[in-house]
């Protein structure tokens, strides 16, 4: 995938998680989602407001979270749902359609994968089926494998092999972990108990043990 077909895949994931989210109820929008702390339309806010993050407001929001950034991405999220109603954060996610804002140290791979893994945190706990395209995950497991930060997934997985069992990926050695690359993105991304139902290997009881 070109930098072209990524910006399309993101409009896609965008579009579909606005399907999604207009089938919801009020209660839906208000359930815990995978997110520790985040309720669905927290969910929602963050990916809102990633189309929003210039240097400005990232200095000034990381400042009030003293310098944390997993505080301060889990702040404005919560902040920006609570100002705002269900209505809002639909239209809000409307326009973010066609949307090529990248935040800085940020790629457009980056908008793919935080939009892939989000729409499973929103639908997971709901009970609902929300497919995740192959190619796109692929591109977004390339793209969470090889920087350390934020989810350290080489050093945390490094001892596993893991193996698509639906695209060409592969990659380490050890204990085989394998299974669907959308699953294999949410256990690359610290989505667990989501991601091992779906995957098979020696690697993954290991994996459970590890997480007790």
């Amino acid at each position: 995938m070109n930098a072209e077909d990524i910006w399309k895949a993101v409009d896609t994931e965008r579009r579909s998680l606005l399907q999604l989210l207009e089938q919801l109820s009020a209660s839906q929008w208000r359930h815990a989602s995978l997110c520790e702390r985040w309720q669905v339309r927290d969910v929602v806010a963050h990916a809102v407001l990633s189309t929003e993050a210039t240097v400005g407001r990232v200095l000034v929001n990381l400042l009030r979270a003293r310098g944390d950034v997993d505080r301060m991405v889990c702040d404005t999220a919560i902040r920006h749902a609570a100002e705002s109603d269900d209505s809002q954060l639909l239209r809000e996610m409307r326009g973010t359609f066609g949307s090529r804002f990248t935040a800085i140290g940020t790629t457009a791979a980056d908008r793919l994968m935080d939009l892939l893994v989000h729409g499973q945190d929103i639908a997971v706990p709901l009970g609902i089926r929300h497919e995740m395209p192959v190619e796109a995950a692929r591109m977004a497991m390339e793209r969470v494998w090889n920087p350390r930060f934020p989810f350290r997934a080489a050093t945390k997985l490094g001892s596993y092999r893991l193996r698509a069992t639906d695209t060409e990926w592969t990659v380490g050695s050890g204990p085989l972990i394998e299974g669907p690359v959308s699953a294999l993105l949410l256990l690359v991304t610290g989505r667990d108990s989501a991601a091992l139902p779906d995957l098979s290997g020696d690697g993954v009881a290991l994996v459970r043990q590890a997480g007790r």
